[in-house]
């Protein structure tokens, strides 16, 4: 484990030359991972691991999904199997499925967590809020968590390109003395990039602002703002949504994920550079008001259990499915579908 500096702040991080696939292929060579649930991260993370030569396998409940885990390879009565047998065939269980169902699960999971076997998952939240959630892991047994920095989807495809996915880790329970060992395996068997330390609360704390925040809520919010606004204006939909989206997403995005921010500033013009240096301040004075209601929310376990009220009523997906309609057929996304068929690469 190495220290690294983050901006003045020294923080623990593992990296692929200190711990090698060889080494990880080591540590778990006698060991069988479960990955419970083949939803958003079960299909990245088992088919990464068997690619990588663990002993891995699926438990999965009949339909749908089980039959998309059989398009992608996995053998039923071999590789594939329902959730009880799987976690009984396990010595790590990796609880992939979304926290909902995390907790609907929990009392058939709980009898095969015996005595030395690991407790994994990729989302601080059925363990940060245990209270809530009822998901109480034994004392006998480790419990741990890597969490990639992205989707499933986006894990898998790095993957194939030869590239890692940054992920962090933690340990809750280390009752085998093995646990670190374990868990930096298994992040470096599921792709990551590099691993950096943090606790289960820190990771649920974190990613439940985020979700709301700069990676899908406020970016929304934002985005509908200046649109509705250059609209109210008198300009066209196509405008609107280029200015607002498009040279976000496809020019400036790719541009400061590789080089930074401040590179940005620095290398666009110069009427670009005044008036960004200007008018970051008042957004940033009328958003950080929101982030700190937002975060108190996530620490008090308000918003954990809105969650988990919401999801847990029978009529959740229709009702979803009726917010995320009004989303997609929106003029501004609606305009993006027509925007993103006239790309170059689309043509």
């Amino acid at each position: 484990m190495a220290k690294m500096n983050f901006g003045g702040v020294e923080e623990n991080v593992v990296t692929r030359d200190e711990f090698p696939l060889s080494k990880a292929q080591e540590v778990l060579k006698d060991e069988t991972i479960a990955v419970i649930g083949y939803g958003v991260q079960g299909p990245g993370q088992s088919k990464n691991l068997r690619d990588n030569g663990f002993n891995v396998i699926v438990g999965q409940r009949k339909g749908k999904t089980w039959d998309k885990a059989v398009a992608d390879g996995w053998v039923p009565g071999e590789t594939l199997f329902e959730i009880e047998e799987a976690c009984k065939r396990a010595t790590i269980i990796q609880y992939l499925l979304s926290d909902a169902a995390q907790i609907e699960v929990w009392p058939r999971i709980k009898p095969h967590l015996t005595a030395g076997k690991a407790l994994y998952f990729s989302h601080g939240f059925g363990i940060t809020y245990k209270e809530r959630t009822g998901i109480i892991p034994p004392a006998d047994i480790d419990v741990i968590l890597v969490a990639p920095k992205g989707s499933g989807t986006s894990l898998r495809t790095m993957f194939l390109e030869g590239r890692g996915l940054n992920s962090s880790y933690a340990i809750f329970q280390d009752a085998t003395g093995r646990a670190f060992d374990r868990v930096i395996a298994l992040g470096i068997g599921v792709g990551s990039g590099y691993l950096f330390e943090t606790t289960f609360k820190r990771e649920v704390y974190s990613d439940l602002t985020g979700e709301r925040g700069t990676l899908m809520g406020a970016i929304q919010g934002l985005l509908l703002a200046q649109y509705e606004v250059l609209r109210e204006n008198g300009h066209t939909p196509s405008e609107a949504f280029n200015e607002t989206v498009e040279e976000l997403t496809q020019s400036l995005m790719p541009l400061f994920a590789e080089k930074g921010m401040d590179w940005m500033y620095a290398n666009c013009s110069t009427t670009a550079q005044r008036g960004a240096l200007d008018w970051m301040t008042p957004f940033h004075d009328v958003t950080k008001p929101v982030f700190e209601k937002l975060y108190k929310e996530v620490a008090s376990g308000n918003e954990a259990q809105r969650a988990i009220d919401t999801n847990s009523k029978p009529n959740y997906r229709e009702n979803l499915e009726k917010e995320l309609k009004a989303l997609r057929e929106s003029e501004m996304w609606q305009t993006g579908a027509v925007v993103r068929k006239l790309r170059p690469e689309n043509n």
